[in-house]
């Protein structure tokens, strides 16, 4: 391989023509120059620098090498500058794992917050389940996980962020308790409810607890999907408050139920996970998301 020291020296001494000057420039001594262009002389076998009275020139083959030479020079400040970003911390690439609930109502407000602040972020988002989820982070090859805990792992460092009620949804004009419905006022209504995850966990130990046995008549593994089904009147469900925030609100009714249920969401990394500016830009993003939530209500 060219060395980079050695074409330096050998396009100083061209553009200068001498070998002082060069040295000068550069910042060695004339000798160590000179050592410089003899040892590229050498790898490349031709002689580059010639002698025209006290000026030194290029040679045949020097005049040959030197627009390679400065086309190399180029290359490397381009590949310099497009680390300079990098090196700055204003760009980078974050990988996100999370739910579909999470993707739609939690992260594009802390994406656009940190893209915002970090145009040149590179921000990847995969859905998927939560063990699916985990085993990504800890191979590497998520960044982060937005999940619903509990979830643990040996090399994982888990952080709650995020308290989400989970509430009755009922269609529009529903007679709904003052107090809220429990479990025992559910077990009559038709059921929708999500199909899978920590989420439906909770949610079965919540009618367990109160020694009803739930017994959905649809189950979705998604809760927009649900949540329009409530909207047409065809039943009811147990859903998260934050994915009630925005859509079809105005054909829903919503209520706490009783006992109240929360479920908790968290970041989750690995624990030797190198924090570069860009994933500790998205934490913090998520970070204020709930604190904005928290002030709203």
């Amino acid at each position: 391989m060219l060395n980079l020291d050695q074409l330096a020296a050998f396009v100083g001494v061209v553009d200068l023509g001498s070998f002082t000057a060069a040295a000068d420039r550069i910042g060695l001594t004339q000798p160590a120059i000179s050592l410089q262009v003899k040892l590229l002389e050498k790898r490349l076998g031709v002689r580059l620098i010639e002698r025209v009275g006290r000026r030194a020139q290029p040679s045949p083959a020097g005049i040959e090498l030197l627009p390679h030479a400065r086309r190399i020079f180029d290359d490397c400040a381009m590949a310099e500058e497009a680390m300079t970003p990098y090196r700055e911390g204003s760009a980078g690439r974050v990988r996100i794992g999370t739910g579909g609930t999470a993707s739609i109502h939690l992260l594009p407000r802390a994406i656009a917050a940190a893209k915002k602040r970090m145009p040149e972020l590179e921000i990847i988002v995969r859905l998927g389940n939560t063990d699916d989820i985990l085993r990504d982070i800890e191979a590497n090859r998520l960044d982060l996980a937005v999940i619903t805990l509990p979830a643990s792992g040996r090399s994982l460092e888990i952080e709650p962020f995020y308290d989400d009620e989970i509430l009755a949804v009922a269609p529009k004009g529903s007679t709904i308790p003052p107090d809220g419905p429990d479990a025992e006022f559910m077990r009559d209504k038709t059921l929708m409810l999500y199909e899978g995850g920590n989420t439906r966990h909770m949610t079965n130990e919540w009618f367990v607890a109160a020694g009803v046995g739930p017994d959905p008549s649809m189950e979705f593994g998604s809760v927009e999907a649900i949540k329009e089904l409530v909207a047409a009147g065809l039943g009811w469900s147990l859903l998260p408050a934050m994915a009630l925030k925005n859509g079809n609100q105005d054909d829903l009714a919503t209520s706490p139920i009783r006992p109240r249920l929360v479920r908790q969401l968290g970041m989750a990394l690995r624990r030797d996970k190198h924090l570069t500016k860009g994933l500790r830009e998205i934490m913090k993003c998520l970070r204020e998301f709930h604190s904005s939530r928290t002030l709203e209500s």
